[in-house]
């Protein structure tokens, strides 16, 4: 039997509410995309991203109901959804389909060895004396090392790009922890989604090889800033208690004219890495993204972080001041702004919560782009 390919669709859909699943509907009606081939979903909603957001649950169950209509529910749950709360500024709520489809036989001839290629995972439920400690390190690690395999993806290198969904601690939860003699990393619910990101963070760090779990420990976690991956990006949400995990990267086993490549902006305003890896894609601009260029572009994907300085590039800045307003939700829309500015479109998957993701202030930006 000759060896198949995989060929991998990556389609960005808009959102008019968190439970509007309309543009997704209307691509599977019309034979644009196949439910059994959706890999992944990742959307951003417009709540305000904290532990009380339930838009991303909303948008989840949402989600669930319409391909349960296609798909057994094993099937549904296979999927990795990935919802990050928070369209601050003016980011558009989105939704960003991965697909994975038949890409043809390896034997014959093709115009580029190596294309886009897409792998997942879901990790066992994390207890909960566990988040924001080693052990959750080491969880997602080995979530990371099974979404590559998934992914067909040998080589630590020839990823671009890890999405990680987290769980979080709420009240409830942390009372469960005491009640069985255990303690929590922190009692905070809202510090708890930082522990988790960080945590998952450097999960991904361990498996691509960027750190060594020797090298780490509990007091490593959410207070040294020089710990970081430059491919994750990770999201906490109230919905769930084990991971999801969703690899993107390059492969040899993929087709199609789809490529992925990433950059790490040094600060908030750090643009230029973005559009080196634009010219690295094929796609050399010295301004704006022109119009005619756009199109080629399947996704922008970006984390973004308040510097816990207080400062960007020498002058104070004041999102860590805000007690109305978390800094993840300042963060997003300053970044979401710069990055627009380069890109030129809004609809921009910009999270914020950036710990151990790139360095303290900046953030990994990933780029998916259909080749000429």
């Amino acid at each position: 039997m000759p060896t198949r390919l995989r060929r991998a669709y990556v389609h960005r859909l808009p959102m008019r509410s968190p439970d509007d699943v309309g543009a997704l509907e209307a691509g599977i009606a019309q034979g644009a995309i196949d439910p059994a081939g959706i890999v992944a979903i990742l959307g951003k909603t417009e709540g305000n991203g904290c532990v009380n957001d339930f838009t991303r649950a909303f948008a989840v169950r949402s989600l669930e109901a319409l391909l349960g209509r296609y798909l057994a529910a094993d099937a549904v749950r296979q999927i990795a959804m990935v919802m990050s709360g928070g369209t601050e500024g003016a980011l558009s709520p989105h939704m960003i389909v991965f697909e994975a489809r038949d890409g043809g036989d390896a034997a014959e001839p093709r115009d580029v060895p190596t294309s886009l290629a897409l792998g997942r995972a879901r990790t066992p439920v994390l207890a909960g004396e566990h988040l924001g400690r080693m052990q959750q390190v080491e969880l997602v690690a080995a979530g990371v090392r099974a979404a590559m395999a998934d992914a067909g993806i040998d080589d630590p290198a020839d990823v671009h790009y890890v999405q990680v969904k987290c769980p979080l601690l709420t009240m409830e939860r942390i009372e469960a922890v005491e009640a069985r003699g255990q303690r929590t990393a922190v009692r905070d619910t809202l510090k708890s989604m930082g522990f988790s990101r960080g945590a998952s963070a450097l999960g991904v760090a361990v498996a691509l090889g960027e750190l060594a779990a020797g090298d780490l420990s509990d007091a490593t976690i959410c207070a040294d800033v020089s710990r970081y991956s430059g491919r994750a990006a990770t999201s906490g949400g109230v919905e769930l208690l084990d991971h999801e995990i969703m690899v993107a990267g390059m492969s040899a086993k993929w087709s199609g004219p789809l490529a992925i490549d990433h950059a790490v902006m040094g600060d908030a305003i750090d643009i230029e890495p973005a559009r080196q890896a634009l010219a690295r894609l094929g796609l050399n601009v010295t301004g704006q993204v022109p119009a005619a260029d756009r199109s080629r572009i399947a996704a922008v994907l970006a984390k973004a972080e308040a510097a816990q300085s207080g400062r960007l590039r020498g002058q104070r800045h004041t999102m860590l001041d805000d007690s109305d307003v978390s800094s993840t939700r300042h963060a997003r829309a300053f970044v979401g702004g710069a990055l627009a500015g380069l890109f030129g479109f809004t609809d921009l998957f910009v999270s914020g919560g950036a710990e151990h993701q790139g360095p303290d202030g900046g953030g990994p930006v990933a780029v998916i782009v259909a080749r000429g």
